[in-house]
């Protein structure tokens, strides 16, 4: 075998493995991001920190739980910035699918559209009259 030809061998494995290996793994993002308030076991902290495990929002309409975590909530940190869509949906479909939860996972292509529209909104208030 020739040293160009393991060169252009080596070059499609490694671009045959780059997707995997950028491929969004949301329980490590969720233990990354979520699980210092919301447990790791999806319990959150009584009085502080809102439980994710069997929550109605978390198994609700994608589209609510999406809009949430990029905006925040009631203490809860916005991740609008914070977070590619493919790590949100990542982090998303990991939660409605972990501990009692059994809803579907969210796409990327979900929060970019919910990212899209908020950012929409946004815009049309701000050019509101006063």
């Amino acid at each position: 075998m020739t040293f160009a030809y393991r060169l252009a061998a080596l070059a499609l494995v490694g671009g045959l493995a780059a997707p995997a290996i950028a491929s969004a793994d949301g329980k490590s993002l969720f233990m990354d991001n979520c699980s210092a308030c919301h447990q790791a076991n999806g319990k959150g902290v009584k009085g502080a920190f809102p439980p994710l495990d069997g929550a109605p929002l978390v198994k609700g309409p994608p589209k609510v739980v999406i809009t949430t975590v990029l905006n925040g909530r009631a203490g809860m940190p916005a991740f609008k910035d914070d977070l590619s869509d493919a790590d949100l949906a990542a982090i998303l479909t990991y939660v409605r699918s972990s501990w009692s939860n059994k809803a579907p996972g969210v796409k990327a292509a979900e929060v970019s559209a919910a990212r899209a529209a908020a950012r929409a909104e946004a815009k049309a208030r701000g050019l509101q009259a006063h």
